[in-house]
């Protein structure tokens, strides 16, 4: 039985999307590599230096690893600028609606993401209130696909894989909660794709999936 729900952050409780797509689309253009959306949506789910790859694909110069880690410092500290800026009003439609509505379900919540940013963007949109758990970039070694983030959320809340459902918008966040052995939902884009167990275009659609645990309400 689900006794724990786990949350990407970026594209799921938190529309910050854009404002990574923003902060990469500055160091391209100032590096005069061509960033296109396309580029910045292979950049969901994965790494800051994975995404630097990705960023650096259209330079025919060969950058050095010293660098490359440089241009990674310079994007963070651009994306942090723009994330001083969020407010509550800032977090996804439905938000702040669902979290304590699974709450009061009975059901734990955790935050299962790779952003270093994660406590950062909690703070300013208010949303670290409902969470029982965080596990993000700064605890995992492995990025998504690979399972580590939401296997560690588990264990932060003291719960079993199959005890969880792991809820991603990135294709990569699908497959590392199916790699750790938890029922999947997949939002937004990777909805699209049927990628989940559940696929869902909104997080209302996640209360039908998820009804009051035996004790509660």
């Amino acid at each position: 039985m689900i006794q724990a729900i786990l949350f990407d952050l970026d594209g799921v409780l938190v529309d910050t999307d854009v404002l990574h797509y923003q902060a990469w689309k500055e160091l391209a253009d100032r590096l005069g590599i061509p960033f296109t959306r396309e580029q910045g949506n292979r950049c969901r789910g994965i790494s800051r230096m994975d995404s630097l790859e990705i960023v650096l694909e259209g330079s025919d110069k060969p950058y050095t690893q010293e660098e490359k880690e440089v241009f990674a410092r310079e994007k963070n500290a651009r994306y942090q600028q723009l994330l001083a800026a969020l407010t509550p009003g800032h977090a996804a439609p439905g938000a702040q609606l669902l979290l304590p509505e699974l709450r009061r379900r009975g059901y734990r919540l955790a935050l299962a993401s790779g952003s270093k940013n994660a406590g950062l963007i909690l703070e300013r949109t208010g949303l670290g209130r409902w969470l029982d758990a965080v596990a993000d970039g700064n605890l995992i070694t492995r990025s998504k696909p690979d399972p580590e983030v939401f296997l560690t959320a588990a264990g932060l809340l003291g719960m079993s894989p199959k005890q969880c459902a792991a809820v991603d918008d990135a294709l990569a966040g699908v497959q590392a909660g199916r790699a750790a052995g938890m029922v999947t939902v997949a939002f937004g884009d990777a909805a699209l794709h049927r990628a989940g167990d559940h696929n869902i275009q909104s997080l209302e659609e996640m209360l039908p999936l998820f009804p009051p645990l035996e004790g509660c309400l």
